[in-house]
């Protein structure tokens, strides 16, 4: 009777800890704590979808495993007055099949899941409505808005007097239109970033010579925060930028300030300070080598 009675008061603790867990969650704890909301892009809520499935299964492994082992050492603890070892056991084939078959399950598990919901963001859906390049350089951002032919050149964040702060104000800035069907092609200028929007979920690197693409529909207007996240030098974490989803009025209006204010064009490859790329012709000095 005394093991029976031990057992069942180790999964007291067990069992309060999951109510604790399962009682009263709110929205941030639904989310797995990530930032922004499930309607933020066409994107964002497959991927806390993923976030928060794998993390009730592992709290639920957790559980499992650590109530065993509590269990283990309540139950077969040694006890006042016992002196020799308990029963030795060499193998246990079914307990060993269990412990290597169901690891496999799980790791497998995630791997497909992810690679599903990684297959459905990465896919292009043809068709954009908006099509951005997007350049990351030492040490801020310039966006070409290929259909419109306008541009906005960025200037790196500037520290406010207390230097706890940057001037938000003067941030680069790249407006979408909400409920657009968006293309970002992701270029580099000099080394490798890395252009990550917080509240998307989702980042991807910029490499030099090579154009990396983004496709997503902002589904809710807002302005959301943007970074590098790659680390690209001494000025890495004053690389920053906004992202103002709009209407559609609104983002024509825009445009057509950019282009009243002589912004026309773009802001192409000439402009990469990198030049010793394959393919890339070496910039002439003055002079003459002789041989």
């Amino acid at each position: 009777m005394r093991p029976k009675r031990l057992s069942r008061l180790a999964v007291i603790p067990i069992a309060v800890a999951l109510s604790v867990i399962l009682a009263g969650c709110s929205q941030a704890q639904l989310q797995g704590w990530l930032p922004g909301d499930p309607d933020t892009t066409n994107h964002t809520s497959r991927i806390m979808g993923l976030w928060v499935t794998s993390w009730i299964v592992l709290l639920v492994v957790g559980a499992i495993t650590w109530g065993l082992v509590i269990w283990v050492a309540v139950v077969y603890r040694r006890r006042k007055g016992q002196t020799a070892l308990p029963v030795q056991m060499r193998y246990n084939l079914p307990i060993e099949i269990f412990y290597t078959i169901v690891p496999l399950i799980l790791v497998l598990g995630f791997f497909a899941f992810t690679a599903r919901d990684q297959a459905a963001i990465e896919s292009d859906p043809g068709d954009p409505d908006v099509t951005v390049e997007v350049f990351g350089k030492r040490w801020a951002w310039d966006f070409n808005y290929i259909d419109e032919e306008v541009y906005s050149a960025g200037v790196q964040a500037k520290e406010l007097d207390d230097n706890a702060s940057v001037d938000i104000d003067a941030l680069p800035v790249l407006y979408l239109p909400v409920d657009q069907k968006i293309q970002i092609n992701i270029e580099s200028r000099d080394v490798i970033h890395s252009f990550w929007v917080i509240d998307f979920l989702y980042k991807k690197d910029m490499v030099p010579g090579k154009t990396n693409r983004m496709f997503f529909t902002p589904t809710k207007i807002g302005t959301y925060q943007g970074k590098c996240a790659e680390l690209c030098g001494e000025y890495h974490s004053m690389m920053l930028f906004q992202v103002k989803v709009v209407s559609q009025d609104d983002y024509d209006a825009y445009i057509e300030g950019q282009r009243a204010a002589g912004f026309e064009g773009r802001l192409d490859s000439d402009y990469n300070t990198l030049t010793n790329l394959p393919g890339t012709e070496a910039v002439e000095h003055g002079g003459s080598n002789e041989e």
